[in-house]
């Protein structure tokens, strides 16, 4: 079959290498693409954000299965405009991808539906907003309410720096809206589900690294490296966390009309053994992607596909014993301002263990160059986490740019266990 997948980052290039292994995939697209995404398919320049092209593009190109990769066009309803048309698609409609497009939305979701998470409070006004922050105190957290690229949280161990968010999110002027809560501690990991409005599946865990600089120091980011499966996610936790917060969370959206179809990504803090919902993300996390698409390979668009076309109930994801583990080779000054265009030799490997994703790159006169904050995710899959890293690190530090960087760190929690 004909497949487009929307979007250009290393999550599309993670879920264009999967689909292409795939006895199924006969001519694969993706839009906008990037570097690498484009030795595995055909990539084209389409405004994703719009429902209207992406299917003339579709009907155009006899494609049979759409796979919507960020959140944005899932927020615009693209999934919705597809669907309507008769494309089997992945992703969730506008109605329910306001379980990431607002944060407050999914606080009255786990309100309705009785899934823990932390107290909180919406804010409009800015003087209501510090008045309430003045009173909690510090440690406490701050959220933009809608789409931030995984970057919208601050997590204030100081008053200070609560208000310095505060102050960034209303300065965008009228509509803004904050959410308030309360600071969890305890131990943060991602679940993976895919839905079809009935039936649920289990895709995996996975725990990422959200800080810029080894020991979890400096700004939060979009994901500086991630590993799968995370310990901390034992079967008791994953089964409380599917019953008490996951599961609650799918009937209460087919309650209100808006049934979940895609891959719901479940953010948690674990305490104790007890899970709370940090925040849901309706598609795969980047680079929570990576390294589950190492793991899973060609038998991803079986389940994506099930999953698109209704028969979930009939699929099967099946994990080797093994782990994987991406690490995020980034831009200088990344979370901040970056340089692009500047030239990176990628050193090639015949290992089927290790790959390369490209995350922010395009091809220059023929020569690799950065296009981005997060560039490119150097990733391996092996028995062990431990051989997993150092696979993954030896592709990183095979890298030829000066202007990159890396955390050395990704994988301590689960490597400390020992």
């Amino acid at each position: 079959m004909n497949i487009l997948i929307l979007g250009g980052g290393g999550r599309e290039h993670a879920l264009a290498w999967a689909f292409a292994q795939n006895p199924k995939c006969d001519r694969l697209f993706c839009a906008p693409g990037n570097a690498g995404i484009a030795e595995e398919a055909t990539c084209v320049a389409l405004d994703i954000l719009d429902g209207a092209k992406v299917l003339e593009f579709v009907w155009a190109n006899d494609i049979e299965f759409v796979m919507v990769g960020p959140e944005a066009p899932l927020a615009e309803g693209v999934a919705d405009v597809l669907r309507a048309a008769g494309v089997a698609t992945f992703g969730p409609g506008r109605g329910a991808a306001r379980l990431e497009a607002s944060k407050a939305f999914t606080k009255e979701i786990c309100a309705a539906c009785g899934a823990p998470t932390a107290a909180s409070e919406t804010f409009t006004d800015p003087d209501a907003a510090r008045a309430y922050v003045r009173a909690q105190g510090a440690p406490i957290v701050v959220k933009a309410d809608g789409l931030a690229a995984g970057k919208g949280v601050t997590v204030a161990m100081e008053l200070g720096e609560a208000e310095a968010a505060l102050d960034a999110i209303f300065a965008e002027g009228p509509g803004a809206r904050v959410v308030v809560e309360a600071f969890m501690s305890g131990e943060e990991a991602s679940l993976f589900v895919v839905a079809d409005g009935e039936a649920l599946l289990l895709l995996g865990t996975a725990q990422d690294h959200k800080r810029a600089f080894d020991g979890d120091e400096g700004p939060n980011t979009g994901g500086m490296g991630a590993y799968s499966p995370a310990p901390v996610m034992t079967a008791g936790v994953t089964e409380r966390a599917l019953a008490e917060i996951v599961r609650p969370t799918l009937a209460e959206m087919a309650r209100r009309g808006t049934p979940y179809q895609g891959v719901l990504y479940a953010g948690l803090m674990i305490e104790d053994g007890a899970p709370r919902l940090v925040e849901y993300n309706v598609r795969f996390g980047d680079p929570e992607a990576q390294v589950l698409a190492m793991r899973l390979g060609a038998q991803l668009l079986d389940v994506c596909l099930a999953c698109a076309e209704g028969e979930l109930g009939s699929a099967r994801a099946n994990f080797a014993d093994d782990h994987a583990i991406t690490v995020v080779v980034a831009a200088e000054g990344y979370p901040g301002e970056v340089r692009r265009g500047e030239p990176i030799g990628l050193a090639e490997t015949a290992d089927p263990r290790v790959k390369v994703f490209h995350a922010g790159t395009k091809a220059v006169d023929g020569q690799l160059v950065s296009a981005g904050g997060r560039v490119l995710n150097a990733t391996a899959r092996a028995a062990t986490l431990a051989e997993a890293r150092d696979l993954a690190y030896g592709a990183a530090e095979a890298v030829d740019w000066p202007g990159g960087f890396f955390r050395r760190d990704i994988g301590w929690r689960a490597l400390g266990r020992g």
